[in-house]
């Protein structure tokens, strides 16, 4: 295997092992729990672009499907999913994709700034509850506006905050983990973004090719 497939499977691990255990940390409200899993989603998306990004949240969503106890509580299987709470973690993967295709598009645009993340963030956010709402009406036969007050208006406060620290936290590690990633042994590579992050090859001619 080569090694940037090494390197990306590690990734993609590492953040669906980061978003079972933020998701660890919750508020037990009903119907559906507070939960810390969105800073980790965000992040997914922020830090690794849109595709590596969704991938890394499907992998934990498949874990948990198939019985990996990563949920919420450390529960896992179809029953979470089928449950109040599936259209949310569903939509987990969709606002990792949201939130990392926008804050590729704004840094192409803006170059790197705080401000850059926190539009996609919000948007990205807002793509889950979509998933979110929706299945609170099939689930649990909610009208529109019930599954709103239950499912969405108590998360305002919350996700605004975890907004905001993750923001602060890819902004901040960003360029560390690229100057990490760039010292890495020769060939060896790692996506990053919308960047794949390379140490100079054998040939002393630094590299940098965009990914998606």
């Amino acid at each position: 295997m080569k090694k940037n497939t090494t390197h990306a499977i590690a990734i993609y691990a590492l953040f669906a092992a980061l978003t079972a255990i933020c998701a660890q940390i919750n508020i037990p409200i009903q119907p559906v729990q507070i939960t810390f899993g969105v800073f980790a989603v965000l992040c997914a998306g922020a830090l690794l672009g849109p595709k590596h990004g969704t991938i890394s949240i499907a992998v934990y969503v498949l874990l948990g499907l198939v019985g990996v106890p990563v949920f919420g509580y450390f529960k896992g299987g179809i029953t979470v999913l089928l449950g109040s709470t599936g259209g949310y973690i569903v939509g987990y993967i969709a606002m990792a994709w949201v939130t990392g295709f926008f804050v590729g598009l704004f840094r192409k645009k803006f170059g790197e700034k705080l401000w850059i993340y926190f539009l996609p963030m919000i948007l990205g956010v807002l793509a889950c509850y979509v998933f979110g709402v929706a299945w609170l009406m099939i689930s649990l036969n909610m009208k529109f506006k019930a599954a709103l007050i239950s499912g969405f208006v108590p998360f305002l406060p919350g996700d605004a905050l975890k907004i905001a620290l993750s923001a602060v936290f890819v902004y901040k590690i960003k360029p560390r983990l690229n100057k990490y990633l760039a010292s890495l042994q020769p060939t060896e590579k790692i996506i990053l973004a919308d960047k794949t992050v390379a140490s100079e090859p054998p040939t002393g001619e630094a590299t940098e090719t965009q990914a998606d």
